[in-house]
């Protein structure tokens, strides 16, 4: 399955243009790798700021499939919505958030993790 995934305030603290602090996105995102999962980063950061986010994610050996775009929907539509089954975002409708802890939300990962247990794309 293709993930597409936000940066700030999803794999990490709200802290832009500078990078966040960890919210536990690096074990679950790993897990997903073990079962298969690719993603997409997903984000509004765009030259230097993204530059910095990419190599979040080289940092912590997690892989991406593409960047602002699903390399593979271009053979079917030239829409500039990157396309996935699924998004993990925090101003995503109903997701888990933690509050209180800095000034703005981020994603509950314990939470986000249990959801994806029993969507089975992360097996126990």
């Amino acid at each position: 399955m293709i993930i597409a995934i936000d940066f700030d305030g999803t794999c990490v603290t709200h802290e832009y243009p500078a990078i966040g602090k960890s919210i536990g996105a690096e074990p679950v995102l790993n897990e997903l790798i073990d079962s298969g999962c690719q993603f997409i980063l997903w984000t509004m950061r765009s030259k230097g700021t993204l530059q910095d986010a990419v190599q979040w994610f080289k940092d912590r050996r997690i892989p991406l499939l593409g960047v602002n775009e699903n390399p593979g929907q271009s053979i079917w539509t030239s829409s500039p919505k990157v396309y996935a089954p699924l998004y993990i975002d925090d101003a995503g409708l109903g997701i888990p958030l933690v509050y209180g802890e800095h000034p703005r939300p981020y994603v509950d990962w314990i939470k986000v993790r249990e959801w994806l247990v029993g969507m089975q794309l992360i097996y126990k």
